[in-house]
């Protein structure tokens, strides 16, 4: 076979993997990661360089390729989210609680649930996280290395996805916060937004048991959520 006869294989392997790849990110309703790509393309398969190359053919299209955690998924425009909005339901709106302790999960991860409270100054209702993991916005990290061994709490993929954010470091600071009126304009000088963390467990976190959702009962607790 010549160099040319090569060279034309090859783009054609290559033509029909971003075919496959753009097929299966169409099918899917949640973000897939290069693992999860993997077994339907060639054993040597470039993944991520076939999903940049996918994602620059689609920029400036109606949809876009893009990437939420470690995942890949199509997802309108931004510049054409107007004109879906009319047609999104909400089913279940989420409540000042439970938006206050997705925020407060959001920036200040990992969390336990004593601490959640501490920020809010109130204390939390079973439900109101028992609502945010059934959203499958919140999982449960692991478990702090402190008296009682409270479970610790971060984000999902899927939070990234449901609010277009790539990775945590695309959450608003500061100064977008303010001006999106979401914090008071008389703010102390010295106020800092936190940096979440993101990744494996840290070194006050060990690995869940298995059996979280009986035994995080005492963790979680039932009281008066406001």
């Amino acid at each position: 076979m010549t160099e040319e006869e090569n060279q034309t294989d090859r783009s054609e392997i290559a033509a029909r993997n971003l075919r496959v790849l753009e097929a299966l990110l169409f099918a899917s309703a949640t973000p897939l990661t290069p693992a999860e790509l993997a077994p339907y393309l060639p054993e040597e398969t470039d993944v991520s360089g076939a999903l940049a190359t996918l994602q620059g053919l689609y920029a400036g299209r109606g949809v876009s390729l893009v990437k939420r955690g470690e995942g890949w998924a199509f997802r309108t425009a931004e510049d054409l989210n107007f004109l879906l909005r009319r047609d999104e339901v909400i089913e279940r709106p989420l409540t000042r609680a439970a938006l206050e302790t997705l925020a407060i999960i959001a920036y200040h991860q990992p969390v336990t649930r004593a601490e959640i409270e501490e920020i809010r100054g109130v204390s939390s209702d079973k439900g109101t996280l028992d609502r945010l993991m059934e959203a499958n916005w919140i999982r449960m990290r692991g478990r702090r290395r402190t008296p009682g061994r409270p479970v610790t709490y971060g984000t999902t993929d899927a939070f990234l996805d449901q609010f277009g954010l790539e990775g945590l470091a695309d959450l608003p600071g500061l100064e977008e916060l303010k001006g999106a009126g979401l914090l008071s304009g008389r703010l102390p000088p010295d106020l800092q937004i936190p940096l979440p963390f993101d990744g494996a467990l840290r070194d006050d976190e060990d690995p869940l048991d298995g059996d979280e959702d009986e035994d995080d009962m005492d963790d979680l607790g039932v009281s008066g959520d406001q």
